[in-house]
């Protein structure tokens, strides 16, 4: 026969991130309905990110370079995110780490000179 009673804590923790989020998610809407932010008027529906309206339809395809440099941005980002604990750990790692960290960079260098001679970080 199975004891159920050790499912309980598991239970009580999904009811309490149930709680948590149903509660995040209905009372700002409940705080909009009572301050009145929810009425549009022609100040809230105005442009505010660029500070006139848009040109053109806002579904229009974006430039295939909009995306390299974002798929290069990532790459570099991750890089740092591995070099960081590299670093710190390298004096205890010794020569291999140092050695396969100087593989790793080599390859990336290799990587942004593939990018740059192709033309993915040419802007006209």
């Amino acid at each position: 026969m199975v004891d159920l009673s050790q499912y309980l804590p598991i239970l009580l923790f999904l009811g309490v991130a149930l709680a948590i989020s149903t509660a995040f998610v209905v009372l700002p809407m409940l705080a909009s309905r009572l301050t009145g932010s929810h009425k549009p008027t022609v100040a809230k529906l105005s442009e505010y990110e660029c500070g006139f309206p848009a040109f053109e339809d806002p579904r229009s395809q974006f430039d295939v370079r909009f995306y390299l440099v974002a798929i290069l941005f990532i790459i570099f980002d991750l890089e740092a995110a591995f070099i960081y604990p590299w670093a710190v750990s390298v004096f205890h790692l010794g020569w291999t780490a140092w050695f396969s960290m100087m593989i790793f960079i080599a390859e990336l260098a290799l990587g942004l000179v593939y990018a740059w001679k192709k033309g993915a970080l040419d802007w006209e």
